[in-house]
């Protein structure tokens, strides 16, 4: 079966720049990478460009295979419609593309690019835009039910593209660390510290959030036991849930929920010993930086968003109703509420000895 459908094929030797429409989110742009890289690979003479909105970008700039990062609108605030479209479109036009991959799936990914001139438009058959691509590829039930890192691989694949499965990688600049270490100074964290670093929000919804009061819990723990300093993450939108972790916690903790930009967040997450997250964009951003994670699923499901870190352990207990995929429960929230901080912190012990090599 063809899942590419094109006016004519792609040739390669005329390939000299490449634009890469980014996805919106943190979770999503990290689960992009392995694409990124496979294309780039393919091509690796040519000029990769990516078009991203400004809050992703910061994980595109320290890439070493992305060539430089074009921003798409406003710092802030939802995208402004047909001035952002065409102010997009006006900087695509003026870089002379040849070939356009979308990972965004939205209907104006493809506009921009059209409109931008460029020749080959590759992208999936989605939000009405057929017309637009120069390639579309058709989606099946096999791909969609994938990994969304097998996913946006398959988009690569469908060109005829050598695309091998791999995990997401991120990558710190001496830039990040460099803002990131201060902060670190600045709330008592010493070089040689443990650090236990807590993710307790999910933009998504409440259905993806284990309870803050566990949270509280496991970061106790950890400093009763490991003598650990404890770090709490997330953005301004999530400032509430951080907010009711540190205050249930019986020790002090750190928390820096919306107080950093996402260059430094990378370098602050490296530099965690050991992470604990709820499904969320902070989860795939510690996985991808190797950083051993326990993940807490329960409305959402872990074949299609889990983490592919190599020290990834999710903690899920199986219910009749999960994975539902709403972001408001409208039952009991037992998918969430059954887990308890004892089966986390059991995984953390785990992870942990596999860290101290016993």
């Amino acid at each position: 079966m063809s899942y590419m459908i094109g006016n004519r094929p792609i040739n390669r030797s005329e390939i000299n720049r490449i634009l890469i429409r980014a996805t919106n989110w943190v979770g999503d742009v990290i689960m992009t990478l392995p694409a990124l890289e496979a294309l780039r690979e393919s091509f690796p003479n040519s000029t990769l460009v990516v078009l991203a909105r400004p809050w992703v970008m910061p994980l595109f700039e320290s890439h070493p295979m992305v060539d430089s990062v074009i921003p798409l609108g406003k710092v802030k605030g939802s995208f402004s419609g047909l001035t952002d479209i065409l102010k997009g479109s006006l900087q695509v036009r003026r870089q002379n593309f040849d070939l356009a991959v979308l990972f965004q799936n939205a209907f104006e990914a493809a506009l921009i690019a059209y409109l931008g001139g460029i020749r080959y438009r590759v992208g999936y058959d989605t939000d009405h835009r057929r017309l637009l691509l120069s390639h579309a590829v058709i989606r099946d039930d096999k791909i969609m039910n994938a990994h969304q890192v097998e996913y946006y691989l398959f988009l690569i694949r469908a060109m005829g593209l050598n695309a091998r499965s791999r995990d997401p990688e991120l990558f710190v600049s001496k830039e990040q660390e460099e803002k990131a270490w201060p902060l670190l100074l600045e709330n008592g964290v010493e070089q040689d510290d443990f650090i236990l670093g807590m993710s307790p929000g999910a933009i998504y919804g409440p259905a993806k959030r284990w309870p803050p009061e566990r949270f509280a819990v496991i970061g106790d723990m950890a400093v009763d036991r490991w003598g650990a300093k404890v770090m709490i993450f997330g953005s301004g939108q999530e400032k509430d849930i951080c907010a009711m972790v540190s205050t249930a916690m019986n020790h002090p903790s750190i928390n820096l929920c919306g107080g950093t930009e996402l260059g430094e967040l990378i370098a602050l997450i490296r530099r965690c010993n050991l992470f604990v997250t709820n499904d969320s964009g902070l989860m795939h951003m510690a996985s991808a930086l190797k950083v051993p994670l326990v993940a807490v699923f329960g409305s959402t499901n872990p074949v299609a968003t889990g983490p592919r870190g190599p020290r990834s352990i999710i903690v899920r207990h199986e219910v009749d109703c999960a994975p539902c995929m709403r972001p408001e429960c409208s039952r009991d929230f037992q998918c969430m509420l059954s887990i308890e901080p004892e089966d986390v912190w059991n995984e953390l012990l785990t992870l942990k000895k596999e860290m101290e090599g016993r």
